[in-house]
């Protein structure tokens, strides 16, 4: 990891590997600044009809304009959100209002989906909404011809991820997106791309997603930003009223400061081609590394096909949080799973069969373009140490 990240992230706090960049990444100094320079230089609303408020409006435009560049997006096509959260609820919940109720009230999604969308869900069947959840295989993945299988003619949301946030299985998005049209012409397609953009090539247009959600904190910028990328000519009703910003959609001043600083970090990401060989490299070096450790075997729940830069393993006989717990004492930072889910049994493994034994001895390592192979070396070596440790803890 660079000096200068590291600094950011471990504040002198003996940090050596932070290896859960899932759940949230170190900001760029060209974020920081960027944010910096908007708040004593972009202060104005950006609604405002004056010379201040223009400046604020000429900064949210160029922010938005790079941004849009990440997901292959026309620029106005963004409306943005607080984070990634708000906009899977934004999509969800403002997509399926805007039907009329005699359009159907059917939703089809997976069943490893990111918290945010399996919460609103949960709401709108006690709307009255019939909710078809695919379950993955036991590798983790879920074919594009069951997601369409699951389509009907009263379809009128699917809702499926670009990336996994647990194991980092790739959802077939391009390959389901023909065959949910001609099973479900009236259905919007919402793709939760939070995981994937900026480190994948992601293409909402190209695609023909309707709807598409992204979060700024996961590619180096501050958390409390995110957008939605809303089709030309699909309506989503509002859910935060009282404001004519983000064309109606998505009411409140926007936060210049931290739309500035999303787009300063779109900026910096490097090529897509540089971060998948740093990230295979890195994953091959992980896997090789571990399956080398002595006197204990490491099971690899991550499908073959995962992106790289998401690493799922079990520990046999060492729950998660002990393994988190003693890895972050030794300045090594993973994760039992998401962020989201307080501590909670992941529902991504249970959904994929996983026996209880390894659901709860899962860890999550997560790289991002400043992850170096000097950071798998100190996380191998403190799993090591953990091994020995809790093992004989646990014997005792």
């Amino acid at each position: 990891m660079s000096g200068l990240f590291l600094l950011i992230v471990s504040g002198g706090n003996g940090l050596t590997a932070y290896l859960d960049n899932s759940a949230t990444t170190p900001v760029c100094a060209a974020a920081a600044a960027a944010a910096v320079r908007a708040m004593n230089d972009c202060w104005g609303n950006p609604s405002s009809l004056h010379a201040v408020g223009d400046v604020a409006l000429g900064e949210l435009n160029s922010a938005r304009r790079k941004i849009a560049r990440l997901i292959g997006a026309p620029p106005e096509t963004l409306v943005f959100t607080s984070g990634g959260t708000e906009a899977n609820n934004l999509a969800l919940l403002g997509g399926t209002a805007a039907y009329t109720r005699s359009a159907g009230k059917h939703i089809v999604t997976t069943a490893i989906e990111h918290a945010s969308v399996l919460a609103c869900c949960d709401r709108l069947e006690k709307l009255g909404y019939e909710v078809t959840r695919v379950a993955p295989g036991r590798d983790g993945n879920v074919p594009a011809d069951r997601i369409a299988g699951a389509c009907r003619a009263d379809t009128v949301m699917v809702s499926v991820m670009a990336v996994n946030h647990e194991t980092g299985t790739r959802l077939p998005i391009q390959e389901m997106i023909p065959a949910v049209r001609a099973a479900a012409p009236k259905a919007l397609i919402h793709c939760d791309a939070v995981q994937a953009a900026g480190k994948l090539p992601v293409f909402a247009e190209r695609w023909g997603v309707d709807l598409m959600s992204i979060s700024a904190h996961k590619l180096h910028a501050p958390k409390g930003c995110g957008a939605l990328y809303v089709k030309k000519g699909v309506r989503i009703l509002s859910q935060m009223l009282g404001g004519h910003q983000e064309r109606g959609i998505r009411g409140g001043t926007e936060s210049i400061p931290l739309i500035a600083a999303f787009g300063a970090a779109a900026e910096q990401l490097p090529s897509f081609d540089e971060q998948d060989a740093l990230y295979r490299r890195l994953n091959e070096y992980l896997r090789r590394e571990l399956a080398a450790l002595p006197n204990i075997s490491v099971a690899f729940n991550s499908p073959a096909d995962a992106a790289s830069f998401i690493c799922n393993i079990s520990v046999p006989d060492i729950k998660s949080a002990h393994a988190v717990n003693f890895l972050s004492g030794r300045g090594v930072y993973v994760s039992g799973g998401s962020a989201c889910s307080g501590g909670k049994p992941s529902a991504v493994l249970t959904a994929m069969g996983l026996p209880a034994l390894m659901v709860e001895s899962a860890l999550r390592i997560s790289f991002a373009h400043t992850t170096s192979e000097c950071e798998i070396d100190e996380l191998v070596s403190a799993l090591h140490l953990a091994t020995q440790e809790l093992l004989v803890i646990k014997r005792t």
